[in-house]
């Protein structure tokens, strides 16, 4: 093992002063430590405890003798002790096991406080006679129980479990070795191994190493080896029974002995500390003794000092405490890691110091500080690619941008390769490092490592690097057809088709792979990059478009329930920004979407653009010599109309072709837009299936009288629409127009046939045969009276009264047939209201006589009491109840006069009402004397005539 690198990890603390106090009395014969102290037992019985620096806190008498074992434990403040007291009989012995509480103390007179003692058993009984104690070992189980185990030198291990303080315990006995040589009998080490459940207790004898496994009862021995040692044993953190012997140090675990490492020298004392082990040796050469640290993992010696005779070896503290035959000590304490690594660094030690921080347990970023500063060291010796390797390792740690720095040079990119590639496998890859990699792959024309980083990916779909980022580079450099395998696979449709389209130009291809997508997904894509294929592939793009927004495929599986479904398809109009280049292609898909959808929930506006499309003057189609140049020939014919190209039209050569082909098309888009018009507007709709207001505007701006004039006559707005034909100067169509709109017969506005005159009235041209026609509508329905006739014609200088003679002349003979009727009628009227006035005369001043013998109501003999009204009726007074002041007989007819003059009194408040009368007839006055006859514009009084009670009772009512 001299050939173990030795290094000072380790350093004295205390600067050198460090020594057990004088005011420990007596040889010392153990010690133990724990919970921050130090405890020694003394042959004269005493303990003492000693605090930080082995400075002394206080002593007690713990035994009488002396103190042979002790052991502090680590749960509770306990400390357990074995020593010789006085013997009470010759029959029982002296030796006892004690157990004191060292956070309480008993005074003691007035000087000194000793702990309390909590427990005191005699070790010794008959069933247990007495030996030689060789070891001593506790184990707290579970507080407040405790396994004792004490090692004889008869071969035998006495085992106390149980609480001492309450004297509940149990005593046994395992027998490691039955030979009647003590010397090679006697338990020289015990330790316990307790994992999980399974508790076992190793023993070693000189010459032997057992294994009890303490949960089966009785307990089983094993025998490990049947070499066993002298000097004490010890633990390692991973349960090892660690034994010492002249030409070795061996490792037991419980299926036998484990690894063993050969130093040479007798080992007196043996230790564990943090995964070191500690070792006094004594060299037979020059009779001096060696504590030495060893590091197993790394396999160097962390620390080694000639020392004076061990007695004790303690850790407490963080530190290892030797303690000398003179009573004399050393604190020796271990560096910190960077102490250590600095060592390490100024020897150039980069693997050492790399296995020590690993060994160690160091944080991860302390590793990877090392594993740097080797690959610098590599890296100044220009070892490349062994300082790449630790590089690599640092990736999580280290900034990338440290390492990539270095390799920028290209006569390494090899290696820059290489970290860029670990870096994406760890997923710690950014945006520039996928951009450097893949630059580095095209550099190098790698093409195969550029297949495993694109294409290599697990079945999840996850990847190592930016997507977008890897598609632009392989896109700059070329590889397009990685940059598409990249997109496809991570579902980026839209760079996918980018590539085909803007990249390739396989329009075909891009169209194939949108119409492989879901519905969802074709639309973004399609939006995104239609224009680009409208105006290269029309015709299929708007085939995906029709798939798309309609429900083929579809319609044999839903049966009838398509509305709700048509609800969630995509709607034409969030497809028209791509047609805005392409109108013709617009209405193509369009009428075809119209065509095949009758309810779609867009319609309103897909009539809009359809209208707007059909009426615009200047929608430019392409012509055949567009056509011939590559141009889909599909597209020649849109709306129905052929093309025409400097031929013949309608037997006429024409100077240009093309303007001939434009005027059809218009007259066809224009003949299907009144067409849109007319079926978007059936009759059972009250509103049509597209913006009126825009309709209106459109056919305005684009001068399509046909539409407007629909559109005027099915609003009702019939006053626009002979405005429309009076603006052409259309004489006949406003005529034909005023006879189809003017009759109040069919829901007509008579008053059109006034507009229509004032409008001949008005011309300021010779229009008498019109005029002639008019009055004959007007005379029919007796629109207007002949002074307005007059009025109205006699503004046009060039009438004459021939026009209107025979008009006014058969006014003027109605006039007089009505006069003669009006007179005969008041000669009437006159003469009923004489005959009424004398009526009322003699009601007033001559009595009436009553002389109706039956009632009227139940045309039995009138008796008294009975009732007689003004009208001539008669009742008896039964018969009436309690309705006595009015005739039954009259006064329904009597109510109903009443209720209908206050109903045209009610009904005159509203003077709207009475004003459109008197303007919509067609003799206004005719309305205010009715109105007066009426008595609701003056005010009325109602006559009451007094009644007269014949017999006992009589009441009157009105006529």
């Amino acid at each position: 093992m001299y050939q173990w690198r030795k290094f000072e990890f380790f350093e004295e603390k205390l600067a050198g002063k460090c020594a057990i106090p004088d005011d420990v009395q007596g040889k010392i014969e153990c010690c133990s430590s724990g919970r921050g102290k130090v405890v020694i037992g003394s042959d004269d019985g005493t303990v003492s405890l000693l605090d930080r620096g082995l400075n002394f806190n206080y002593a007690f008498q713990a035994h009488s003798s002396s103190v042979l074992f002790l052991q502090q434990l680590k749960q509770r403040n306990f400390l357990v002790t074995v020593g010789e007291d006085e013997q009470v009989s010759p029959q029982l012995s002296a030796m006892c096991l004690k157990v004191f509480d060292l956070d309480r103390m008993q005074p003691e007179g007035s000087s000194s406080i000793i702990p309390d003692c909590i427990g005191i058993l005699r070790i010794f009984t008959n069933q247990f006679p007495e030996a030689k104690i060789t070891s001593f070992l506790v184990l707290e189980e579970a507080p407040p129980i405790l396994l004792i185990a004490i090692g004889l030198d008869n071969g035998c291990i006495y085992c106390i479990k149980g609480d001492i303080a309450r004297e509940r315990i149990t005593r046994f006995k395992l027998q490691v070795d039955g030979s009647s040589d003590k010397s090679q009998s006697a338990v020289t080490g015990l330790g316990f191994r307790v994992d999980g459940q399974a508790l076992q207790l190793f023993a070693v004898t000189p010459r032997s190493v057992s294994l009890f496994s303490l949960q089966s009862q009785p307990p089983k021995r094993q025998t490990l080896d049947q070499i066993g040692s002298v000097i004490n044993v010890a633990m390692s953190d991973r349960l090892e029974l660690i034994v010492g012997r002249p030409e070795a140090v061996y490792f037991y675990e419980v299926d036998g002995r484990g690894p063993c490492w050969a130093f040479e020298g007798e080992k007196k004392l043996l230790g564990w500390f943090r995964g070191y082990l500690l070792c006094v040796i004594a060299d037979q050469r020059n009779g001096k003794n060696t504590f030495n640290i060893y590091d197993l993992k790394n396999r160097l010696i962390a620390h080694s000092l000639v020392v004076k005779e061990v007695s004790h070896m303690l850790c407490e503290w963080g530190n290892i405490i030797l303690i000398m035959a003179d009573k004399s000590a050393l604190c020796i304490g271990e560096k910190d890691m960077e102490s250590k690594l600095d060592m390490l660094f100024k020897k150039n030690l980069y693997t050492v110091a790399i296995n020590l921080v690993q060994s160690q347990q160091a944080d991860a970023a302390a590793t990877a500080e090392v594993l740097r500063k080797y690959g610098d060291h590599l890296y100044s010796k220009q070892d490349y690619d062994e300082a790449m390797a630790q590089y690599i390792h640092t990736i999580g740690h280290l900034e990338p941008s440290y390492v990539i720095q270095k390799f920028l040079d290209a006569q390494r990119i090899y290696n820059l390769t290489n970290y860029l590639e670990k870096l994406h496998e760890k997923g710690l890859a950014s945006k520039d490092h996928t951009t450097l990699l893949l630059n580095c792959y095209t550099k190098l024309k790698d093409v195969e490592k550029l297949n495993v980083f694109i294409k290599s990916e697990d079945s999840v779909g996850e990847h190592k690097f930016d997507v977008e980022t890897a598609i632009r580079v392989c896109r700059a450099a070329n590889y397009h057809e990685h940059a598409m395998y990249v997109a496809k696979k991570a579902g980026r449709h839209e760079l996918y088709l980018k590539i085909l389209l803007e990249d390739l130009g396989r329009y075909d291809e891009a169209l194939l792979y949108i119409s492989s997508l879901e519905p969802s997904q074709a639309g973004v894509t399609v939006k995104e990059y239609g224009k680009i294929l409208i105006e290269h592939k029309p015709v299929e793009t708007i085939e995906i478009l029709m798939r798309l927004c309609t429900e083929d495929g579809e319609s044999s599986k839903r049966g009838n329930s398509n509305v709700a479904y048509l609800s969630l398809l995509p709607s034409p109009v969030d497809f028209l920004n791509i047609f805005i280049h392409h109108p013709e292609s617009l209405m193509d898909f369009l009428e075809k979407y119209t065509n095949k959808v009758k309810d779609s929930p867009a319609q309103v506006e897909i009539h809009n653009t359809l209208l707007e499309l059909y009426l615009s003057n200047d929608l430019n189609f392409p012509s055949i010599s567009q056509a011939n140049n590559g141009v889909d020939p599909s597209l020649r014919v849109i709306s129905g109309a052929p093309v025409v190209s400097r031929a013949e039209s309608n037997g006429k050569v024409v100077p240009d072709g093309k303007d001939v082909t434009k005027e059809k098309d218009l007259l066809g888009r224009q003949k299907k837009g009144l067409q849109l018009l007319k079926n978007a507007w059936p009759s059972e709709l009250e509103h049509p299936l597209y913006d009126i207001d825009l309709a209106i505007i459109l056919c305005e701006m684009n001068a399509f009288k046909e539409g407007l004039l629909y559109l005027y006559e099915k609003m009702k707005l019939y006053k626009e629409v002979i405005a429309c034909y009076m603006q052409a100067h259309d004489h006949e169509g406003l005529i034909a127009c005023c006879k189809r709109l003017g009759d109040s017969g069919k829901g007509g506005d008579p008053s059109l046939w006034a507009d229509l005159l004032k409008y001949f009235g008005e011309l300021g041209e010779d229009c008498s045969k019109e005029v002639k026609e008019v009055l004959t509508y007007i005379e029919r329905d007796d629109i207007l009276p002949p002074i307005i006739v007059l009025q109205t014609l006699s503004r046009n200088p060039c009438l004459t009264i021939s026009v209107i003679k025979d008009y006014i002349a058969r006014k003027l003979e109605q006039e007089s047939k009505l006069i003669e009727e009006d007179r005969r009628a008041i000669e009437k009227y006159q003469e009923d209201t004489m005959t009424m006035r004398r009526e009322i005369q003699d009601l007033r001043t001559n009595a009436r006589i009553f002389q109706l013998s039956k009632c009227t109501a139940c045309t039995f003999t009138l008796d008294l009491p009975a009732v007689h009204f003004m009208c001539m009726h008669s009742f008896h007074q039964r018969c009436l109840g309690d309705n006595e002041k009015e005739c039954p007989e009259c006064a329904p007819e009597y109510r109903s006069v009443l209720e209908m003059k206050r109903n045209l009194e009610q009904n005159s408040k509203d003077q709207d009402r009475f004003f459109q009368q008197v303007k919509s007839s067609r003799n206004g006055f005719s309305v205010i004397a009715e109105y007066f006859g009426k008595g609701i514009i003056s005010k009325t009084s109602i006559a009451s005539t007094g009644a007269s009670q014949t017999g006992n009772t009589s009441s009157a009512s009105g006529f």
